[in-house]
């Protein structure tokens, strides 16, 4: 009786490892076949118009001021307030006042980091990186990963002193910045002269032509953190291959916040080793928000217009183009 019931088990064992194992070479094949609802469907097949992104910012305004208040008053405003109050408003030694600000900083983020790690781990995301397993998570998170890292033992490492070097406490934004601009331009420059993908690059597999640095950037925030899941990051694949103005659109974003990332941590890290202790900090943790304010309410406004001029040069090649044949 006992042998047949361990029988009818390890039948039942090896059925289940068998379907897990057709699944496991479907999903090989096709990683996006389970996922159907972020398959692209065009009710245009003839593409009179450029294919759609399919997303916009109009719905979703309320919820990035929100969010972006909340990040400025975590990694902003605390630390400043932190600062001053703990500095000089109370008789704490300054390695406890750094000690007590650097374990404050962050949360809002650091919640948001763990939020996104969850949305492209679990089993059924609808935000992962085309063709890629669930460990890959994205590009972006693997930047993110590695900025939080250094911002930490920048932190950490300024903090160890009895008399903390301010000045030294004043660059992580400024740190992030060197990182995010040299990276952008570094890519964008090998794609320039003709290198391949040393590694997977979100979407891009290891081996692919180069695509500007703000690509990935683009294809992650608005996948994972803007909701647009696997469904955009393939639309805006198809985009980037079928439009050469979206091509170069993206290209002069890339040199835009490249060498303006560079520029602004540049004159930060001037202003933080020229000017009085006071002075240095707030400038440290705060300049380079507002430059990054700025740039986004520029490429917005550019952004708008360059996708319309796109449509127009479209519409005007394609008429071209009928009229040859």
């Amino acid at each position: 009786m006992f042998s047949g019931y361990f029988e009818q088990r390890k039948k039942r064992a090896q059925e289940q490892e068998q379907e897990r194992a057709r699944k496991r070479a479907e999903e090989a094949a096709n990683p996006s076949s389970r996922f159907a609802n972020t398959q692209i469907r065009y009710i245009d097949p003839s593409f009179e118009q450029p294919p759609e992104l399919n997303y916009t910012l109009k719905t979703r305004y309320k919820w990035i001021a929100f969010f972006w208040s909340l990040v400025l008053i975590d990694i902003v405003f605390l630390p400043i307030a932190l600062y001053f109050g703990l500095w000089y408003g109370t008789s704490l030694s300054h390695n406890a006042v750094f000690s007590i600000s650097t374990g404050a900083l962050g949360s809002v983020s650091i919640v948001e980091y763990f939020l996104r790690f969850h949305r492209l781990w679990k089993r059924g995301s609808t935000c992962r990186v085309i063709g890629a397993r669930r460990w890959y998570l994205d590009w972006f998170q693997w930047n993110l990963s590695l900025g939080w890292i250094a911002v930490m033992v920048e932190l950490i490492v300024g903090t160890v002193p009895a008399e903390p070097p301010i000045r030294l406490l004043a660059m992580p934004v400024a740190s992030m910045c060197y990182a995010f601009g040299i990276e952008l331009l570094l890519v964008d420059v090998l794609r320039i002269c003709g290198y391949r993908a040393p590694v997977r690059i979100s979407s891009l597999p290891r081996g692919s032509p180069l695509r500007p640095g703000i690509y990935s950037i683009i294809e992650d925030v608005i996948a994972v953190d803007g909701s647009g899941g696997t469904e955009f990051r393939q639309r805006l694949n198809l985009r980037y291959q079928a439009s050469h103005y979206f091509r170069q659109m993206l290209h002069r974003i890339t040199l835009f916040w490249g060498f303006g990332a560079c520029a602004i941590a540049v004159a930060t890290t001037v202003i933080i080793f020229t000017t009085s202790r006071d002075v240095a900090y707030v400038i440290g943790w705060t300049l380079p928000f507002a430059w990054a304010a700025v740039w986004a309410l520029i490429t917005t406004f550019w952004v708008k217009a360059e996708l319309k001029r796109e449509k127009e040069v479209w519409v005007r090649e394609r008429r071209k183009a009928s009229t040859a044949v």
